[in-house]
């Protein structure tokens, strides 16, 4: 009776052994699987940790290459640009010397390039709003020195034509004249062709009308040449200047000229100095020669 009471408590203990036995493999079983499900999920995502740092290290490195084309001719932004690439840089070396397991810092830097890129767009409407002013200034200033340069030819052009009409006013207020006529007169005011009985030579003619002329006295000069081609003078030496040349003369006379046709008569000379030969005379203002005429003594 005893040896069957054991055999039946031998064989619950066995029965007990056997159940503990397999709630124990089931619970290794089910922890080697929480094990592996943890150490999958764990390389996955150190993977995708490491996908993210290397797309956050292209990224950084795309925005360097974007600063870098970014220029401008305002020195005071440019420092402000060398400074942001700088930035950039240092953030690249951040990263790469940072464990991809490191999220926060991850994070982080992906922060801090959010805040780069936002920075670069201020510079990029910067930058644009001053080549758009450039722009704007380069058409000015061309647009100006257009301006410039059409206001110079227009100058140019009134001179040339105010010069113009100036030297043609200057030459059409030059008195001219006309009807010279010389002659021999004797003491008693008549005519003659005689040198003996000539007392003085006689040379009028007419100032013409002008009405750009200027008006009032003008003097009118004389220069006789006798026959041998000198000229003649009375006592002493008689000089004026006419066109900037000072010329010797024989006679002069001061008239009033208004403008109007004007007869003028010249006397020159005293009894006795008259040979045979041809005489003749030059007629002056101070601005130029009038005219010329000439008599035969015999």
């Amino acid at each position: 009776m005893e040896d069957i009471n054991e055999q039946g408590a031998s064989s619950r203990r066995e029965k007990r052994l056997k159940v503990v036995t397999i709630c124990l493999a089931v619970i290794a079983v089910v922890l080697l699987g929480v094990l592996a499900y943890i150490w999958i999920d764990r390389n996955g995502m150190i993977g995708n940790l490491k996908t993210e740092k290397e797309e956050l290290t292209l990224q950084l490195q795309d925005l360097r290459m974007d600063y870098n084309e970014l220029s401008s001719n305002n020195d005071s932004l440019n420092v402000q640009l060398d400074r942001e690439r700088e930035k950039v840089d240092q953030l690249i070396e951040r990263v790469q010397q940072t464990e991809a397991t490191n999220r926060t810092k991850i994070r982080q830097y992906e922060q801090e390039l959010g805040t780069l890129r936002s920075i670069m767009r201020h510079y990029i409407t910067q930058i644009d709003s001053l080549n758009t002013l450039n722009t704007a200034l380069r058409e000015d200033a061309m647009a100006a020195r257009e301006d410039a340069r059409k206001s110079q030819r227009e100058y140019n052009e009134l001179r040339s034509t105010t010069d113009e009409y100036a030297r043609k006013v200057e030459i059409g207020s030059v008195i001219k004249g006309r009807n010279f006529g010389l002659v021999a007169v004797m003491s008693n005011g008549k005519d003659t062709d005689r040198s003996s009985r000539t007392e003085k030579l006689k040379c009028c003619f007419f100032l013409m009308e002008n009405d750009i002329a200027p008006k009032g006295p003008r003097r009118i000069y004389i220069r006789v040449k006798g026959p041998d081609g000198v000229v003649m003078t009375g006592e002493g030496e008689s000089v004026f200047s006419v066109a900037g040349e000072s010329l010797i003369y024989s006679a002069s006379r001061e008239v009033d000229y208004q403008g109007s046709d004007l007869e003028v008569c010249i006397f020159f000379g005293t009894p006795g100095i008259f040979r045979k030969g041809v005489y003749s005379v030059d007629v002056y203002t101070h601005e130029a020669k009038l005219g010329s005429t000439d008599v035969t003594l015999k």
